[in-house]
């Protein structure tokens, strides 16, 4: 497998914001997202066997939550879902969270998927999410919209609506996009869409969906990696 980086620090969005977590981020994506703020994944890494990722984990210890993240790690599926199934065992937390455009059918129920739906503002990487997917969604999972304007609040409230996903998931969060090039101000003025707005128009649609800020912009400053 080829990992950018694996480390420590706290859940920064979904339900499990602010809970201690171990990150292990991996290589490589086929999208090309035009909010997206992981751009250094796209290319490089390093090659590490199943074996040396666990001991990196067990390193990190005491944590039992880990999130799978990239770049999108289902590109690396073959590799990936076996050692899910490893870390499960010895009773680890697993999230992941990947863009819904590859399969997701073979994940192990017991992950808690964040699956994302690009709305228009993604550009090049709108329309792409696979619909089956939403049959492999469980009551652990959370599909995600990130927002940059009106359009795309919209397009997720209408899609919310039509495909019934507050019977299919756990959560549906909705996400303020950032700015690609953020001051180091850890404030709200680095969204790209106002969260305010969004909490308005939720409200005024009686919308069942969760605001979700990436509180780890605000903890620490917007452009720092690793954290």
């Amino acid at each position: 497998m080829h990992l950018i980086e694996l480390y420590k620090s706290v859940q920064g969005e979904s339900s499990f914001a602010g809970v201690p977590c171990i990150f292990v981020r991996f290589a490589g994506c086929n999208l090309r997202c035009a909010w997206c703020d992981s751009e250094y994944t796209f290319t490089g890494g390093q090659p590490f066997t199943a074996d040396e990722i666990i001991a990196q984990i067990e390193a990190l210890q005491p944590c039992r939550l880990i999130e799978f993240t990239g770049g999108e790690p289902m590109l690396q599926a073959r590799e990936l879902l076996p050692l899910m199934d490893r870390l499960l065992a010895n009773n680890y937390t697993l999230m992941i969270e990947t863009s819904g455009e590859q399969p997701l059918a073979a994940v192990p129920r017991a992950v808690h998927k964040i699956v994302d739906v690009k709305c228009p503002g993604a550009g090049a990487a709108a329309n792409t999410f696979r619909l089956e997917n939403l049959d492999a969604l469980t009551p652990n999972d959370e599909v995600k919209f990130v927002l940059t304007d009106r359009a795309d609040y919209e397009f997720a409230r209408d899609f919310i609506h039509t495909h019934n996903l507050a019977d299919r998931c756990g959560q549906i969060l909705l996400s303020p996009a950032f700015l690609k090039s953020p001051t180091d101000q850890r404030s709200t003025d680095n969204a790209a869409l106002d969260p305010r707005l969004v909490v308005e128009w939720m409200l005024a649609d009686g919308l069942p969906a969760r605001l979700s800020l990436q509180i780890h912009k605000y903890i620490w400053e917007p452009r720092k990696k690793g954290v």
